[in-house]
């Protein structure tokens, strides 16, 4: 499984924002093309409808958790608002293995335009395996965060002013991957 620093996370997204300045027209053809085959079959339409108006975001979220990822799942948080998005990416189910054995990827877009206190944790669906967790104040995004047996678990996202506020703008928690 390929992990990136937070730096080369970084780089990632920058790069993505300077190919937007430099043209846009081209960008945006690019990333649709970019995006075939980046995103899961099992994604449903509102997470379809996300990708196709935010393509560079699923894109960089894509590149970050790795190669292999696809997007199955994106959410506008709080609401229509969209203060932040979350991501769920998975990548291709072992050979011989069950959805529940599904490596999972996801991460918590800041689109608040100021930086907030974020909390992503992507927990397995077996109680043995820790959950994988980041949190901090962030102007861009947490994550990604990873669990090589995520099929099944459960993610959860919360965003504050502060550490310390004792009132979540965001607090969310959904399934990591499409489950029964």
């Amino acid at each position: 499984m390929l992990k990136f620093s937070r730096l080369s996370a970084v780089g990632a997204a920058v790069a993505f924002g300077l190919l937007g300045v430099v043209a846009p027209q081209a960008q945006a053809a690019d990333l649709k093309g970019e995006l075939s085959g980046k995103i899961s079959s099992r994604a449903d339409k509102v997470t379809r409808d996300i990708a196709a108006k935010s393509p560079a975001a699923v894109a960089a979220g894509a590149n970050l958790c790795g190669a292999n990822y696809k997007l199955n799942h994106a959410e506008r948080l709080p609401d229509a608002s969209r203060l932040g998005t979350l991501f769920t990416y998975q990548a291709p189910l072992p050979k011989g293995g069950r959805y529940n054995d599904i490596p999972t990827c996801a991460i918590f877009d800041n689109n608040s335009g100021t930086a907030m206190y974020m909390k992503l944790k992507l927990c397995s669906n077996y109680t043995a395996v820790p959950c994988s967790v980041d949190e901090g104040t962030f102007t861009k995004y947490a994550g990604p965060v990873y669990q090589k047996k995520g099929g099944c678990g459960y993610v959860y996202a919360i965003m504050k002013r502060s550490a310390s506020a004792s009132t979540a703008i965001i607090d969310r928690k959904l399934s990591a991957t499409a489950c029964d």
